[in-house]
């Protein structure tokens, strides 16, 4: 039986090789796949852009709660 590392032979190594490398590629297809589904995120994305206009200035004092405009 191939217990160890060391005491493995060939087919074993090759075996371990294959499925590494079978498990990065199916964690690769998912990756890339769920990069291009957005779930939703388009719809929301495709909506015109919000704007925020600033108002007046205003200075604020943390002394008797005074709000000077």
């Amino acid at each position: 039986m191939n217990s160890s590392m060391y005491t493995a032979d060939r087919t074993t190594h090759l075996k371990i090789v294959v499925v590494g490398l079978a498990a990065a590629l199916v964690i690769a297809v998912i990756g890339i796949s769920a990069r291009e589904l957005n779930l939703g995120t388009d719809i929301m994305a495709a909506q015109g852009p919000t704007v925020i206009k600033a108002g007046n200035p205003v200075a604020m004092s943390d002394r008797g709660a005074t709000v000077i405009r």
